[in-house]
């Protein structure tokens, strides 16, 4: 999909997700063109992208944009998820090394999150299996929209996570809300 704005993906999934209206406006952005696109997994995931790893990685990193409707839970409750989902190697609190921090994007409020560590979040929602990928590193943010937030959460090694800086801070750069 490269740079193209992604509005329509997003309004052909509206359109198809039976638990979310299609009216009230979509999150629109701009993808990085070295993203490619792949199928939604499921009617709350809005689009997902694999980001190409970096030399020296074995695997892909994964941005997804998510909207559950409102309803979902606090900003601070979702980025306390996002960091419990990262562990130290040490034993120390990613509370403690977590970056936190907060931008208005467009007229749109974005709540950051950065952290490092063992990537340890469920594998699909309520499962008992875990990922154990050390040496990962998670970037996220919670978009205050007027239909209500979207969740962006970007995973994978810390290296490939690192060398998509840039064009995850242009893809947060682009978001606007299309009425």
């Amino acid at each position: 999909m490269g740079r193209m704005t992604v509005l329509a993906v997003l309004l052909m999934t509206l359109i198809s997700s039976s638990g979310i209206q299609t009216t009230g406006g979509a999150l629109a952005f701009t993808a990085p063109p070295a993203w490619k696109t792949r199928p939604a997994a499921s009617s709350m995931r809005v689009a997902e992208f694999v980001v190409p790893h970096a030399d020296g990685d074995s695997e892909d990193a994964e941005l997804v944009v998510y909207y559950f409707g409102t309803g979902a839970g606090t900003v601070d409750a979702n980025i306390n998820r996002w960091i419990g989902q990262i562990q130290q190697t040490d034993g120390s609190a990613t509370t403690d090394k977590a970056k936190r921090s907060t931008q208005t994007v467009n007229g749109l409020k974005l709540t950051t999150v950065d952290a490092s560590g063992t990537y340890v979040a469920e594998m699909r929602p309520g499962a008992t299996e875990h990922f154990n990928k050390p040496g990962f590193r998670l970037r996220a943010a919670v978009v205050d929209t007027p239909r209500g937030p979207y969740y962006i959460k970007m995973t994978g090694p810390a290296k490939t996570v690192g060398a998509a800086d840039a064009a995850f801070a242009a893809f947060l750069g682009s978001l606007h809300f299309v009425p």
